[in-house]
């Protein structure tokens, strides 16, 4: 289980931004009076009662958009609602409930997770004592004012409550069961390829592109182990997405993506890579999916192309992904399949493994010592303490003198380093930076340094 998400949601202008800002402790989201200031999903990293959590501030719901991308504010609030840990409902303690509040506390009503109603801008005791009326959506209900600094600590003490015990990733008995999504442009044969796996006319396998309209899960064992494949609609570009059923299924794949443990992208060998497949990738790289990427139909060029040729290609359209595992499949004989689930797996358990904290910082300190960061103002930035925080995928925190000194290259180096010598050679690394707090001495961290392995 990868971090947790504390999701911030409400109508606009109930100050999400500045209860977002003053959670964390610094300005990270804008904050303005203007409606629908803030649109993509802004996280920041934030540790509640020893627990580190991902919490995200998400755009205004139901907001009229001037740019005309209310659907994409739209489309990031449901993909944080459907990460969230827990969830915070922020509503405006001066103007009470409004029709906007009861729209969102109606989507909120079956989602499986806790909600916990923020009533902000209650500057006075008076506006706190006012707040009971929210209490008609069925949820606790917080007094808070980011303006007048007024109930943090209960807010938090609430988070920390409500938040999922945490799970092991070892890898240990009762492993769960993989979920593996396929995902593609259209006719690349995914449904193929889940029909021979099952080896049987599960999916409805048709020539005719986008045959698929909607995410199917199938149940099926190899050699013991029980997986779940998720059928995804085939992707089309964006200005060709013309229908409704064109945008639920890219809306339904990219939630598969999210859904799942790991993600095979089908390329059709006789194809070159197109615009869609590098949206694919560049999503399932953002939600930090370990993948594979396919090339099906290999029985179709195999006898006047070479492997490499097609690893070349590639590599070179998705540089950013060099890490990623290739391979060669034929979906309609079953040619390799074994083979790529297998390797699937072990992506599975990479992105499930946890380090040993003195192991990972003495990886750390031989890094540095290796390559040293650069100058930073006249200053060398110093690194004190690494740690990992979850699997799903492996997620590591840096405690450093200042986390804008480490240029996003020297991350790149201390990533590939992690890659070369952990087990996570062929899975994305989330990789935080985090200022050491006062509490934080040397000698700790030299302390943890020295434990035995």
């Amino acid at each position: 289980m990868g971090v947790p998400q504390v999701v911030i949601v409400g109508r606009p202008n109930v100050g999400k931004s500045s209860l977002f800002n003053w959670l964390v402790g610094r300005r990270i989201a804008i904050v303005d009076p203007t409606s629908g200031v803030t649109r993509d999903r802004v996280t920041h990293l934030l540790e509640i009662d020893g627990r580190f959590v991902e919490l995200v501030d998400t755009g205004g719901m139901g907001t009229d958009d001037a740019d005309q991308l209310a659907e994409h504010i739209k489309r990031q609030i449901e993909q944080a609602i459907d990460s969230a840990a827990v969830i915070l409902f922020v509503v405006d303690a001066q103007q009470g409930p409004l029709p906007l509040d009861d729209e969102v506390a109606r989507r909120l009503r079956y989602v499986n997770v806790p909600v916990i109603v923020a009533a902000n801008k209650a500057d006075t005791g008076v506006l706190g004592s006012q707040t009971s009326e929210f209490y008609r959506f069925g949820r606790k209900v917080l007094a808070v004012s980011t303006r007048a600094n007024r109930g943090r600590d209960e807010l938090m003490a609430a988070v920390a409550e409500k938040l999922p015990a945490p799970t092991e990733t070892n890898g240990a008995p009762g492993e769960p069961t993989m979920k593996v999504a396929i995902v593609g442009r259209r006719n690349t044969g995914k449904s193929t390829f889940i029909n021979t796996l099952v080896e049987a006319e599960r999916m409805i396998v048709s020539e005719v592109p986008g045959t698929t309209r909607d995410s199917v899960d199938v149940q099926f064992e190899l050699d013991g182990k029980a997986f779940l494949a998720i059928d995804t609609p085939g992707i089309r570009r964006r200005k060709s997405v013309s229908t409704d059923l064109d945008f639920y299924s890219t809306h339904r794949a990219e939630r598969s993506i999210r859904r799942a443990d790991v993600v095979l992208l089908f390329f059709d060998a006789a194809q070159r890579i197109s615009k869609v497949d590098k949206q694919l990738s560049d999503y399932i790289a953002r939600e930090y999916k370990p993948c594979i990427f396919v090339v099906n139909k290999w029985d179709l060029l195999a006898d006047s192309m070479p492997t490499e040729k097609w690893v070349r290609y590639l590599r070179d359209t998705f540089r950013t992904m060099w890490y990623v595992p290739i391979a060669f499949i034929t979906g309609r004989t079953g040619r390799n399949i074994k083979a790529l689930l297998n390797h699937a797996q072990m992506l599975f358990k990479q992105a499930r493994s946890r380090i040993p904290t003195a192991k990972l910082n003495k990886l750390v300190r031989a890094a540095l010592e290796y390559n040293p960061p650069p100058l930073y103002h006249h200053r060398r930035p110093k690194i004190y303490y690494a740690t990992q925080v979850a699997g799903q995928p492996p997620t590591i925190v840096l405690f450093c003198n200042e986390p804008r000194a480490l240029s996003a290259q020297y991350q790149r180096y201390l990533l590939s380093v992690f890659r070369d010598r952990l087990d996570f050679g062929e899975v994305p690394i989330k990789l935080y930076l985090r200022k050491r707090l006062p509490s934080d001495t040397r000698d700790e961290v030299d302390a943890e340094l020295q434990v035995e392995q």
